[in-house]
């Protein structure tokens, strides 16, 4: 077993017991599912406070054991399954959506190397040299539970919310990749322990007579990055205001309408884990992982030894999480149409050109001098800003009245709303504005005269 370096490494990993991994493996078994339960009763608190309510408030110790007793309610009632539903597929879906789940979090850093029993261990399960590659894959697999949950139902709306959420999660995760490249760039390494570690090194700065030594964040350094895979995120896991999968106005539920009991219930447990998930890997990638913030590590130097990692890495989750929840009881759900074009043509044209940006920035800080550095990307940040500035506002095209798109039709066709949701006048309302219109051109002339 190895002993004793503060960060871990590839190795540390390698040469762990069978018994040990063992046991990181049930732990991250039981926090997961005890920090589900939790989130599930921090967001109906969270909420109710914004909405100045009460909340859960009856079971257990101020309503915190309400979310227990929801997932222990939910395996024994009555499942229902559709006669016209594919057996096989309506299980498995469910199953893979929890798998992925849980799978994508043996790769994320919960702290340093830490003593364990008379051995030295790392708070991670495991890792490899591409972790993040294997968090992509796991986030790429769930989009198959979802969507074979809404084919195999054998119903319409299921079956149009396994589309769109396949079109949603396909999308967001194209931007939420290209914003992961500017980490690999930066930090040199695809493995998540060595990220962190490279945000450890820190920027040496004076201040006062002392030498201070602040953390590398990449959500400063890298902070476009860090705003789109936010933004990505929550349309990766389908939550406010991007819920477009689930809309109970228009799907009743989505993807999940014709689930019950304990299937459901996967689903449920399936979207909060991922939830955990993306606020973890936004900690490992862009917040310093499990290490304290700067004013803590400045202050107390032996914050990022032993245990206290968890305490730094669950504290950023949790503000992370808040975040999840503030938007999804201030945000009304956006259109479709609106969602999708500003998936495709904002986040991922912005994304692609800040990464090119970072890679010139890359290529003069090895090759100029500073001067020369300093003056070509400067000189490419205000080409960029006046080109901002002075490129010609689209020209919007003329919006047609409500009589002209009905009459623009092609003969026969369906009688489509208009998109706007405006509905054409009825003829009794058309009758009685051309009745009225002569008599008030009347009364108006006279009244002039």
């Amino acid at each position: 077993m190895v002993a004793g370096a503060l960060d871990p490494t590839l190795q540390t990993f390698e040469n762990d017991y069978w018994w040990v991994t063992l046991i990181k493996l049930v732990a991250v078994f039981v926090i997961l599912l005890l920090l589900t339960l939790f989130t599930i009763n921090y967001e109906r608190k969270v909420v109710a406070r914004m909405a100045v309510r009460p909340g859960p408030n009856q079971v257990g110790p101020k309503g915190w054991f309400q979310s227990l007793t929801d997932g222990l309610k939910l395996p024994f009632k009555e499942e229902i399954i559709p006669k016209t539903a594919d057996k096989v597929i309506y299980f498995i879906a469910p199953v893979i959506s929890c798998t992925t789940a849980f799978t994508a979090f043996s790769v994320i850093p919960f702290g340093g190397v830490v003593s364990f029993g008379h051995y030295h261990t790392a708070l991670q399960l495991t890792d490899v040299p591409v972790s993040v590659l294997v968090l992509l894959a796991c986030s790429s697999l769930s989009v198959y539970g979802v969507v074979l949950a809404g084919w195999a139902s054998g119903s319409t709306y299921p079956l149009l919310g396994g589309l769109r959420s396949s079109a949603q999660m396909i999308s967001y995760e194209v931007a939420m990749g290209l914003s992961i490249v500017a980490v690999f760039m930066t930090a040199g390494t695809m493995s998540t322990s060595q990220i962190v570690e490279a945000q450890a090194q820190g920027n040496p700065f004076h201040f006062a007579g002392v030498t201070w030594h602040a953390p590398a964040w990449y959500a400063v350094l890298l902070l476009p990055s860090f705003v789109i895979y936010c933004i990505s995120a929550v349309g990766e896991t389908n939550r406010a205001p991007f819920d477009l999968p689930e809309a109970e106005s228009e799907l009743v539920g989505g993807f999940h309408t014709e689930y019950s009991s304990f299937k459901f219930a996967m689903f449920f447990l399936a979207e909060y884990i991922n939830m955990i998930t993306v606020s973890a890997f936004a900690t490992t990638l862009f917040l310093g992982g499990w290490r304290a913030p700067w004013p803590i590590t400045a202050i107390w130097h032996g914050a990022n030894t032993g245990w206290f990692g968890l305490i730094w890495f669950f504290a950023k989750v949790l503000i992370l999480l808040f975040g999840f929840i503030w938007l999804r009881a201030t945000l009304p759900r956006m259109r479709y149409d609106q969602f999708m074009r500003f998936g495709w043509k904002v986040l991922i044209p912005v994304n692609l050109v800040w990464i090119l940006f970072l890679s010139y920035v890359k290529l003069a800080n090895n090759e100029f001098s500073d001067r020369t550095k300093w003056l070509s990307v400067g000189g490419i940040v205000v080409v960029v800003l006046l080109i901002a500035m002075l490129w010609p506002a689209a020209r919007k095209p003329r919006q047609l009245s409500v009589e002209e798109q009905v009459a623009s039709r092609p003969p026969g066709s369906f009688p489509v709303p208009p998109i706007d949701l405006q509905v054409p006048p009825s003829p009794r309302a058309r009758r009685a504005v051309a009745e009225r219109a002569p008599a008030t051109v009347g009364v108006d002339s006279e009244k002039e005269v």
